[in-house]
Formats: C-alpha cells, sequence, structure tokens
C-alpha cells in the first residue's frame, strides 16, 4: 500500500473525476483555490448522494506564506422558519428529516465557490472564469457519469424513507422508477442547465437573479418555509479558523456553526493523556482507540453544551481550546476504564476534499447536504437537490440549537490544516457526521506518532463512536479487519463493541494530504471510496 507522489500539484477527492477536475486546472496555471471551485462542482454532479449544490460549504485555507483563512459557506434558516410555524403545522416533537419543511436553510456553498474566485483573483493572481472552473460539471450532469456502487446502493436503502414524501426525488434519483444500475449513464439535464447559469452569470445568481426568483417559488410550492428574501440576504464570509498548538504543530479547523474545534479538543485532550500514559503502542492498538475514544466522548459532551450558530453562543470556541479548559476534561480519564456512555450521535452524508498548489496554496474543503439526499426534494425545474441541515435545529426553546429566524444550524461538518512551521504540512478529513472529528484524529495521530504514509494512515481500519446510516446504536463499531483481541480488549475496559464491514463505508470516505518539506507532495485516498488522488 504506498501513497502517491507530485511535485507541482496534487488533489484528493471521494470520486476520481473530482479530483481530475483539480488537477486539470492546475495543469491549466490556475491556483488551488480555483482548483476546488472545480473539484467542488464536479463533485455535487457525480456524488450526488453525498452532496449537491442545495448545500452548505466550509473552506480551511493555507494561504501565501502559511496565512491560514477560512471561508463560511453555511446558511441560515428561513426568516418564516419558527417553532410557531411548524406547530401550526402538527410539527411539534422534532423536525422531519425529508421533504418540504425539512428544506428550511439556504444552501449556502455555492457563495463559498465565488468567494472563493474573488480569493483567488484577488489575492493569488487567479485569472479563470467560472465558465472554466464549472465546465467539466456541466459535461457530467448534461452527459452523464457512470453510477457508483454507493450512488445506487444508498438510492435502493433510502427510496423508501424519501420518495413519498420529497418531490421531485423519484423523477431525478429513479430514472426508469427504480435506482441507477451501477455503471450505467446518469444524467441531470436540469442541474446542467442550471450549472450552465451560474457559469455564465456568476454565483449571485443562485441568490439574487432570475436563478434565484425561480427556486424561491419552487420552494414553496414544495412547502418549504424559504423565501426570495432568504436567498438575497444570503452571503459566504471570510473567517479566521480556530487554532491550537498540539504534538508540536499548529492546527487550525473551522469556527462554529462547524464542529472544527471538536476535532481540536479531542487532539488538545490525546496529548495530556500521554503525560498519564502512552498510548502510543501502534496505530491499530486497543491503548491508541481507547485514548481516542475517551477523548472524543469529552468533546462531544462539550459539543452538545455550547455549540450552535456563533451568534447565539455564550462563550467563544477558542476558549474551549484554552489549557486549563482541556487540563479540567480529564481529572476522570483512566488508561483501562470507559466513560458510560450511550447517547445519539448524528450520522451524515458528506465529502471531503484537498488540493495543494505548486506554491503550497493549500485547501481542505467539505461540502454536504447532511443527509444522504438532504431533504430529498429536487426542485422541478432548476434541478437542485436541496439540502436538511436545519433539521438538526431542535423545537425546544431551551436547547442550545433552538430554532430560530436566521439562524445557522449546528453542523457536523470541519476540514483541517496541520502546520509543522519547517515546511511541513497537511490537509485532511471525511465525511460521516460524528465520525469527521474521530476519523480526523486518526488520520493525524498515525502520520504524526505511528509513522504512517498518508494512504497507509487512511485505509487501516478505522472505527467510530456512534450512529452509522440507517443503525440507532451508539456503540463503538470497528471494521472487521481489526485483530479480534482488540476487540476482546476493548470490552474487558467497558467499551460496547461490534463490528461492521471489513471496508464500511459507516467509517467514511476520508483523505489526506501532505506537502513535505523538500516541496514533494504525498497523497492518499479512501479505498472504501470511488475515490483517488490526481497529481503531477
Amino acid at each position: 500500500m504506498q501513497s502517491i507522489y507530485g511535485t507541482r500539484g496534487m488533489a484528493v477527492a471521494p470520486h476520481s473525476l473530482a479530483a481530475q477536475s483539480a488537477v486539470d486546472v492546475l495543469r491549466e496555471g490556475g491556483n488551488a483555490l480555483e482548483a476546488m471551485v472545480a473539484a467542488a462542482a464536479t463533485i455535487a454532479v457525480v456524488y450526488p448522494h453525498m452532496n449537491a449544490i442545495g448545500g452548505d460549504g466550509f473552506w480551511v485555507i493555507r494561504g501565501p506564506g502559511g496565512v491560514p483563512g477560512g471561508i463560511d459557506a453555511s446558511g441560515r434558516s428561513a426568516r418564516a422558519a419558527t417553532r410557531d410555524w411548524y406547530a401550526q403545522r402538527g410539527i411539534t416533537g422534532s423536525i422531519p428529516f425529508r421533504g418540504g419543511v425539512a428544506a428550511l436553510t439556504v444552501a449556502g456553498t455555492v457563495s463559498g465557490w465565488g468567494a472563493a474566485q474573488r480569493l483567488s483573483q484577488q489575492s493569488l493572481g487567479g485569472r479563470l472564469p467560472m465558465s472554466r472552473l464549472l465546465a467539466d460539471a456541466i459535461h457530467h450532469a448534461r452527459s452523464g457519469m457512470p453510477t457508483t456502487l454507493s450512488q445506487s446502493a444508498l438510492t435502493d436503502a433510502k427510496r423508501a424513507d424519501i420518495e413519498k414524501v420529497a418531490p421531485g426525488f423519484a423523477e431525478t434519483f429513479l430514472p426508469g422508477g427504480e435506482p441507477p444500475a451501477v455503471g450505467t449513464l446518469f444524467k441531470q439535464p436540469r442541474l446542467a442547465r442550471t450549472l450552465e447559469r451560474i457559469a455564465a452569470k456568476g454565483t449571485d445568481e443562485f441568490y439574487r437573479g432570475a436563478l434565484a426568483r425561480e427556486m424561491a417559488a419552487e420552494l414553496q410550492a414544495v412547502g418549504s418555509p424559504l423565501a426570495l428574501e432568504d436567498l438575497n440576504a444570503h452571503h459566504a464570509s471570510l473567517v479566521d479558523p480556530l487554532a491550537l498548538n498540539a504534538h508540536g504543530a499548529r492546527l487550525h479547523n473551522m469556527v462554529p456553526p462547524s464542529q472544527g474545534v471538536v476535532s481540536l479538543m479531542i487532539l488538545g485532550l490525546m496529548e495530556r493523556m500521554l503525560k498519564v500514559h502512552d498510548w502510543r503502542e501502534g496505530p491499530e492498538s486497543p491503548a491508541f482507540l481507547h485514548a481516542q475514544v475517551e477523548a472524543t466522548k469529552r468533546a462531544f459532551k462539550v459539543r452538545d453544551a455550547h455549540l450552535t450558530d456563533r451568534a447565539f453562543m455564550k462563550v467563544k470556541a477558542q476558549d474551549l481550546l484554552q489549557p486549563a479548559f482541556l487540563d479540567s476534561l480529564l481529572t476522570d480519564y483512566q488508561p483501562q476504564r470507559a466513560l458510560p456512555w450511550g447517547r445519539k450521535t448524528d450520522p451524515g452524508d458528506t465529502i471531503w476534499m484537498g488540493v495543494i498548489d505548486r506554491h503550497g496554496v493549500a485547501v481542505s474543503f467539505i461540502q454536504s447536504i447532511y443527509h444522504e439526499f438532504g431533504s430529498g426534494v429536487v426542485l422541478p425545474d432548476t434541478g437542485v437537490n436541496w439540502q436538511n441541515r436545519g433539521c438538526s435545529f431542535s423545537l425546544d426553546p431551551s436547547h442550545i440549537n433552538t430554532l430560530e429566524p436566521g439562524k445557522k444550524p449546528f453542523h457536523t461538518l470541519n476540514a483541517a490544516l496541520a502546520e509543522f512551521g519547517d515546511g511541513r504540512f497537511a490537509v485532511y478529513g471525511t465525511m460521516g457526521g460524528d465520525g469527521q472529528p474521530q476519523t480526523q484524529a486518526t488520520l493525524f495521530n498515525r502520520w504524526r506518532h505511528f509513522g504512517d504514509h498518508p494512504h497507509l494512515a487512511v485505509n487501516r481500519p478505522r472505527w467510530l463512536l456512534g450512529r452509522t446510516w440507517g443503525n440507532a446504536s451508539d456503540t463503538l463499531k470497528l471494521e472487521s479487519r481489526f485483530d479480534p483481541a482488540v476487540v476482546t480488549q476493548l470490552r474487558a475496559w467497558g467499551h460496547e463493541v461490534e463490528t461492521i464491514g471489513a471496508w464500511d463505508e459507516a467509517v467514511g470516505h476520508a483523505g489526506m494530504l501532505v506537502h513535505h518539506a523538500n516541496g514533494v507532495l504525498e497523497g492518499g485516498f479512501d479505498q472504501r471510496s470511488n475515490g483517488a488522488v490526481a497529481a503531477f
């Protein structure tokens, strides 16, 4: 199992066509931001069960000279989306996952593409027009792309939950009335026309142009609370990522409503655990798994108490990374005894991608519609599959993530960047809801402490604390490739363990790119996905 190498540019994505779109832009002289726009558009077409232009996105960027930056391209809830609005429709317990009432937040990711292009032009001399950056996506949508096993299987598994309650789902994702077979061409002509309009008029067309007016009317027709004024008011924002010094590195991740602080907390806690016992027995050892799972439990408890739209938070996310606070979370930590668990975690469908260009500009990017196929709603004329991120809001007024008009919901999405100050840096991440911070920590530690190259770090057997698709249990799930002795030991320490498939999508589609001090680029993609590392 070997990594892939390059020197002038590299991209990784969970679908090979998206990685290729990015590297083709780099070959034409484009920069990492332009390349990621191309990859983001392509992946929205060729992996439609995992993400779409009707979703959200976050960018963590290593700029020239290593200056970090970020783009928050997540949308707010509709101004009409109140708890009373749902009560009037007989919805009082929780917001449904599917249908028009689940499509309650603005889709922000397209605004992130525009913000990245502007940043590229202003700071990196970017010159490629949006028509070039979206060209591959338009082609794949119009001419068709081969259906993956992942798309075919998930369509079959989820159709019963979606097709009768989500307008447009069956017409789009069940051609001929059935899930598309693996390898057959899957075409999305309405989406192709919408992408052409964005390519010709810019991303503002999605929010303030004729396209926005059409989508607003379509959303209202399917029962969404979103209106034109909500689209008009949306803008992506440039943000400063969170930062933590740990494990000899400067670690960066996204600010709330992303759970990026959770990923950083896990790594900060694991560094402190080394003072209690050395968990570095091996990258597949019970000691390593135990330490990371125990760090994850503590970070999740903090997350559930504090994280929401940063405008509504009572504490600053960076304060949750202060040394004294992290120390306080480990007073009950035991190296060979699991903390009692048993809470509901969040599954999710997402894509993570990374790009590094020849100038050392790097992007860690994540794009999502939340659950597989999002709300399931596909707008009839524009062909946009809309996210259901807003169903993570609570209808309980006392909840930290309670629904309010114009509020951003809590996001599991987060994108990671690590710098060592000697020319080495890495971008890495995964899809998979609550699995994201866990897998990020796994990749970083396997690379940093166990000497794994990126492809090995990504493809060793992995684990997940929490739920998987269609599974309500919150057990610690290990891929069956782990040594049975590891399972036995973890159970003896009090973990509720079950095994899942040997190469199970439930643990996510991960990726990692590394820039070495000598300028060599090295990458790994996830063999659980349809992905690739493309380089030159």
